[in-house]
């Protein structure tokens, strides 16, 4: 079963669709989206996801962001402040529609690093399935700027030139536009000073699913030392590398279905 309704916040509607299994669902799912053209990209990746996640008896909520589907406003209108707001009012429309179930996150590549700041503003116990997580906000935009210089077809030493004076047009506090995103100071900020953060304490759950085209697919670095420090408060972690593509910026749409079973197994084990 699917609801498409629009939720009204205090920064305007935003758009939801909620897929619910047939029977009671055994918990919650909150969808946390990437960042710009990889959400596009991602798309049906993820309702493949949500359709297996349903059949496995749990509800999925996606909420558009502001200035993202079909949510009130522009991309260049939103901040990185409004959007840790629409996944606290996800977050909390969630819990009112499945009380007295068990709710957990779900992000994908820059998604992972909102998780990771209301985590670190809301303190608790939440299970996180992190699909590809960004490690670092910094490099993030970054490379979306660096989009800019490749459109233009520039040379390195050009290109770094470009992302510089993107980088001082942000800091004046003017907004930019790259590959027909604009970009307002206040979302490239907050994403640029983000980091991929363990929680304070009392860490719930964590799984982070990788894909390569490897052969014999390893989980990298960054994520192993993720997993520690998560770990390190307390937090029951698991770590995979599956084989799949990079679906979020692939060429054509593509699909990783390898990333889905590992991800059901994991909210089994968050039922009550």
């Amino acid at each position: 079963m699917r609801e498409a309704f629009f939720l009204e916040t205090p920064g305007g509607a935003r758009f939801c669709l909620l897929s619910r299994p047939i029977a009671e669902a055994k918990g919650g799912v909150l969808f946390v989206p990437p960042f710009a053209e990889e959400l596009n990209k991602s798309r049906r990746m993820v309702a493949e996801a949500v359709r297996a996640f349903v059949e496995a008896g749990w509800a999925v909520l996606q909420l558009d962001l502001k200035g993202c589907g079909d949510s009130a406003g522009d991309f260049g209108d939103a901040a990185w402040a409004d959007w840790l707001a629409d996944v606290d009012a996800g977050w909390s429309l969630l819990g009112e529609r499945l009380p007295l179930a068990p709710r957990v996150f779900w992000s994908l590549r820059a998604g992972s690093l909102l998780v990771s700041e209301w985590l670190t503003a809301h303190p608790s116990s939440v299970p996180c399935l992190m699909w590809q997580p960004v490690a670092n906000g910094k490099q993030h935009l970054t490379q979306f700027l660096r989009i800019k210089a490749a459109n233009e077809m520039l040379g390195d030493a050009d290109a770094r030139g470009v992302i510089a004076s993107l980088r001082a047009e942000i800091a004046a506090g003017r907004a930019i536009e790259v590959a027909g995103y604009e970009l307002s100071p206040g979302l490239a900020s907050g994403l640029d000073g983000c980091a991929l953060r363990a929680p304070n304490t009392g860490a719930g759950p964590l799984m982070i699913v990788e894909l390569s085209m490897s052969e014999q697919p390893t989980s990298s670095p960054v994520a192993v030392q993720f997993c520690d420090k998560w770990r390190a408060v307390g937090g029951d972690v698991h770590a995979i590398a599956v084989q799949g593509p990079a679906f979020w910026q692939t060429q054509e749409i593509e699909l990783a279905p390898a990333a889905i079973e590992p991800s059901v197994q994991f909210l089994w084990g968050c039922a009550p």
